[in-house]
């Protein structure tokens, strides 16, 4: 193999690893993120243990049931995310394949790199989406702290 193919094959592997990097930093995020909205939950359902009033009962379960809403989406973020560097790891082993092997796969390494962007743009839109589910948790708790004063 001429130096031309190698450096066009190294090229062509360039781009699923810089895609690697970012779904990468990404699941990192939505793990954190999942971990402080267990955190949360765990810490509610503590606290529903302790009330007796019907209507302040019913505020906790409201926020437990936004806490369960917002977990379900990092966790599909989470998958769609994992499924993303499955296909940019199989985009560049489809290259080295393709390049090295003399096998001709025809499409598929464009066919996972498709698959693996849409995954990563579904799981971006998904954790776009808990974003705004916590910060309506964040304002729904402010607005019913204890001992808030009522608008005039």
């Amino acid at each position: 193999m001429d130096s031309s193919n190698t450096h066009a094959v190294l090229a062509a592997m360039l781009a699923p690893a810089f895609f690697l990097t970012a779904t990468a930093s990404l699941l990192l995020s939505a793990n954190n993120r999942l971990a402080r909205i267990i955190d949360r939950a765990r810490t509610l359902l503590r606290e529903l243990a302790d009330v007796g009033d019907a209507g302040e009962r019913a505020l906790y379960e409201r926020r437990i049931a936004l806490q369960r809403r917002r977990s379900l989406n990092i966790l599909r973020a989470g998958q769609l995310l994992y499924v993303a560097i499955s296909c940019f790891v199989g985009t560049s082993l489809a290259v080295s394949v393709d390049t090295f092997t003399g096998h001709r796969l025809g499409s598929l390494p464009i066919l996972l790199a498709s698959a693996g962007v849409l995954s990563m743009s579904a799981a971006s839109l998904l954790l776009a989406r808990e974003s705004t589910l916590a910060v309506t948790a964040i304002n729904e708790e402010m607005d019913h702290r204890p001992g808030k004063r009522k608008p005039d």
